[in-house]
């Protein structure tokens, strides 16, 4: 029987970049649907608001979770740089939707793409015009784009899914949702758990 994995992730977070090869080897190595959504985490909330205002423990959880990413990455010859302010993901995330209604392989090429340019700091998540192009050159529609940016509905849908997400309570990412029993899975670091959950259903 199929299962459905539903994993959420923010692009803002060097983990959600850090978890994909894992969760493709989850649809390719299981009978499993995975369906990505967005998650627009509250990255104020958990790093003591705006950076100006981040105290000095505060940095030093951030400065961690960097490192801590950056030899992650460094094992798979991947870039991880900081980024120089708290992005607003509304645009990427509108694209990932748009993205994962369409082929997989297009999903892939969008995000793998988007993922790898940010993250070295070639990408501007806020760009609409740069979220376009990047949607055409994974193969989807830019037409389809700018209507779900010029209607809100984009937004709407991004905040749908996060309070859908919250519901089922998932705090952070990346984290995956078995959605016949609804566990969570969260973090990088936690997906062989999940491997062994869909193991037993075999």
């Amino acid at each position: 029987m199929t299962s459905t994995v539903v994993l959420y992730i923010d692009y803002r977070s060097p983990f959600s970049y850090l978890v994909k090869e894992e969760a493709y080897a989850l649809a390719r190595d299981f009978d499993v649907t995975l369906c990505w959504k967005p998650f627009t985490i509250d990255l104020q909330g958990a790093y003591g608001g705006e950076v100006e205002e981040r105290t000095d423990r505060d940095w030093r959880k951030v400065r961690y979770s960097y490192m801590d990413a950056r030899r992650l990455a460094a094992r798979r010859n991947w870039i991880i740089r900081g980024t120089p302010k708290i992005f607003d993901p509304t645009l990427a995330h509108t694209g990932m939707l748009l993205a994962s209604k369409t082929h997989n392989s297009v999903f892939r090429r969008y995000h793998d793409t988007l993922c790898a340019r940010f993250w070295c700091g070639e990408f501007d998540i806020e760009d609409a015009g740069a979220i376009r192009a990047l949607l055409i050159e994974a193969g989807a529609a830019g037409h389809a784009f700018d209507e779900m940016v010029a209607s809100g509905e984009g937004g709407r849908q991004c905040r749908a899914i996060a309070a859908e997400a919250e519901a089922r309570g998932v705090f952070g990412v990346p984290t995956f949702v078995l959605q016949e029993t609804g566990e969570l899975f969260w973090g990088t670091d936690r997906v062989w758990l999940l491997r062994e959950r869909l193991s037993d259903k075999l």
